[in-house]
């Protein structure tokens, strides 16, 4: 039984990943940690609800920490559970390099598996996999995330996570069109390595991306549509099972599907 304590518990995320987590036969939520609960107090459910995550893991020792709260907190709590023994499971965007790379020295320092991914959808993990194999074969490519209006990073880290990933597959930056006249500044959206990137923020979204390659006489169009929370929780349980299995820093979900 792998007994896991989940950051941000009371949110739409930490609440699905509770009742997935409580739904498998090999799993045990021992602990939820969320700045809004008032105390420390045992749930009917039978586990524990804190807002101090110290408390939570010296009371309820997990072995994995699952977090989907906001990049500063995820940055010092993963911090905190590896130099604890546990290991982090990480689905908060946001976190910068120096951030990772503090993660990832402690880490291999304490030999103890830690996981960062920037989406946990499997049909997210495969268009950045298409993503990658198309840019060595296209000039010219463009990105356009589609979100909830509460969102609170534009762009989101899955669109900048794909954008260097086609990067890298290619070698070089892409080409792209700079306007001459731009009457409305920022109307041909961020730019990386020659890659466009377009946020767009509404109700009534959820989580959508696509990425669009241009070539002579044809474009090519990957697009990955997330519908609900559930969409995240197959590929997060697969990052709980195997993260006990390293000694250092995953990042993204690749790896863990063969696809590096």
């Amino acid at each position: 039984m792998i007994q896991v304590a989940v950051a941000g518990a009371l949110g739409r995320m930490g609440q699905a990943v509770i009742e997935a987590v409580q739904a498998e036969d090999d799993l045990q939520v021992v602990a939820g940690i969320d700045i809004q609960a008032t105390g420390a107090a045992s749930v009917s459910s039978g586990w524990l609800l804190c807002n101090r995550l110290d408390e939570a893991l010296e009371r309820t020792q997990p072995r994995v920490l699952v977090d989907f709260t906001v990049a500063e907190a995820a940055a010092a709590n993963a911090l905190e559970a590896v130099n604890r023994g546990v290991s982090p499971v990480v689905g908060t965007t946001g976190m910068n390099a120096e951030q990772l790379q503090a993660l990832r020295d402690a880490s291999r320092q304490r030999q103890v598996g830690a996981f960062v991914a920037p989406n946990f959808a499997l049909g997210a993990v495969l268009m950045m996999h298409f993503a990658r194999i198309a840019a060595r074969y296209f000039d010219s490519a463009e990105v356009i995330e589609l979100h909830h209006d509460r969102k609170i990073d534009a762009p989101s880290g899955t669109a900048v996570k794909t954008a260097q990933d086609m990067l890298a597959a290619r070698g070089q930056p892409f080409r792209s069109n700079s306007p001459t006249k731009e009457p409305l500044p920022g109307a041909r959206g961020g730019e990386l390595g020659g890659v466009r990137i377009h946020s767009v923020r509404l109700p009534g979204l959820d989580s959508h991306q696509e990425v669009i390659f241009g070539g002579q006489g044809q474009t090519l169009t990957l697009r990955h549509d997330t519908l609900g929370a559930s969409a995240f929780m197959p590929g997060i349980l697969i990052a709980i099972r195997q993260v006990l299995s390293r000694n250092e820093l995953v990042v993204g979900l690749d790896e863990l599907l063969g696809l590096t």
